[in-house]
């Protein structure tokens, strides 16, 4: 893999840039793996990539129905923060921030990482009882939380309307400074480019159409519209798809699957520095570095596996979205696109082996997915690899459905659930 460095892009310069190739490897599929990862999204080729850097295990194939990072990985807002309620969440979701920070350098692929902040606001007395209650325990958990006034919040960000007789008042806001934004494609061909150079085969246009349990109920391998493909494990990350691919081997999991919406703006010159979340109003907003202002909503009511959601759903956002900043009023939607999310009863994710000896499985992010991807990646790599949970995914596995632990991040995932 030739690195790249202001040197080798000098360099290239003079070459027309002939020399750079492509970025990963686009082999057949070889008759036996010793791991098979369906799903070339953010957190399946995170997975593939940790496999081969921390564990050595680059006998891998990442197999892809469609193209690479073209599920949820390149549908959503890119949004990145830590500041969720409980001890568990609080350690998983800031292990995955704390990977973003170098991510660039690891993987010696520009991610676009910009901590800008992450503002989420408030608009009544229960908003700020729930954020001050996320607020105490993020400081428990060492993970960086603060309080903001209505001023202080206008300070941050500009564009805030905080007049006493909005519809949608600012009563004050929780500000995480290290949360911010990352460029979703870049970090799907960053791991795709980094796993490829250690050995693992990135296999896209390749369905999954089945997965093979042998005598003793052990996982064989996976039915492709390439044909079989021997594996001594499978770990599935099909996000909103988990369930349909799970019931290929007689698993059933405890997700349901909705719509989630989000559209961007015309372009227009920097004027909006962070990213501002609302609970209340289900809406939230950063300005890409493009100019385009990328604006995200609630998920649909009603369980699907459309990429297509609701009108009304994203009316119900631009409303709320011209209350907050009336200078946005005149902004014109460019384009608007859907995914499929996966929930889980707790809104919390499950990354877990199975009852199948050898079948893993990581999903029911809902919303929360990107943010999540190196640190998921990483404690996945970690429980395939070693047929045993990281210590920050001990408490995500499937048991917690059968004992009733579960861990209730509805108000804690912010607007969607």
């Amino acid at each position: 893999m030739r690195r790249f460095s202001a040197f080798a892009i000098a360099r290239e310069a003079f070459r027309g840039y002939s020399g750079w190739g492509e970025q990963w490897a686009s082999p057949e599929p070889k008759s036996y793996y010793d791991v098979v990862i369906v799903g070339a999204g953010g957190h399946g080729l995170a997975t593939a990539y940790y496999l081969a850097k921390e564990h050595g295990i680059t006998n891998v194939a990442v197999i892809e129905k469609g193209w690479l990072g073209g599920g949820n990985t390149g549908r959503n807002t890119t949004i990145i923060r830590s500041n969720y309620l409980y001890d568990e969440s609080a350690g998983l979701y800031d292990h995955a921030v704390k990977l973003w920070e170098g991510l660039s350098q690891d993987l010696n692929y520009n991610v676009m990482y910009s901590p800008r902040g992450v503002l989420m606001i408030q608009h009544n007395v229960h908003d700020v009882q729930v954020s001050k209650r996320h607020i105490h325990s993020n400081r428990l958990n060492g993970v960086d939380n603060e309080w903001l006034t209505p001023e202080e919040c206008k300070s941050y960000c500009p564009p805030l309307n905080i007049s006493k007789d909005a519809r949608f008042p600012v009563v004050g806001g929780a500000l995480q400074r290290r949360g911010g934004t990352a460029r979703h494609d870049a970090v799907a061909w960053g791991y795709a480019r980094a796993a490829s150079a250690r050995g693992v085969h990135i296999l896209q246009n390749t369905t999954v159409t089945g997965i093979r349990r042998g005598a003793d109920g052990a996982i064989r391998g996976v039915e492709t519209s390439r044909g079989f493909v021997g594996a001594g494990k499978v770990g599935v990350v099909a996000a909103g798809n988990t369930s349909v691919v799970m019931e290929m081997a007689g698993v059933r999991m405890p997700l349901e699957s909705f719509p989630l919406q989000a559209l961007v703006s015309e372009p227009v010159k920097p004027c909006f520095p962070c990213v501002v979340m609302s609970n209340t109003v289900h809406a939230y907003i950063s300005q890409s570095d493009k100019g385009e202002l990328v604006i995200g909503a609630g998920t649909d009511q009603y369980p699907s596996y459309s990429q297509t959601g609701s009108l009304h759903i994203l009316n119900h956002t631009l409303d709320a979205i011209c209350e907050m900043f009336p200078m946005f009023r005149r902004m014109r939607m460019l384009r608007s696109w859907g995914g499929i999310v996966d929930v889980t009863p707790d809104r919390s994710p499950i990354l877990s082996k199975t009852p199948v000896a050898g079948l893993y499985v990581n999903c029911g992010w809902g919303t929360g997915g990107f943010k999540a991807t190196p640190g998921s990646g990483h404690v996945f790599a970690h429980t395939i690899a070693r047929d045993e949970p990281h210590r920050l995914n001990a408490a995500f596995t499937l048991d917690r459905f059968r004992s009733g632990r579960f861990i209730d991040e509805a108000a804690a995932a912010a607007v969607a659930h």
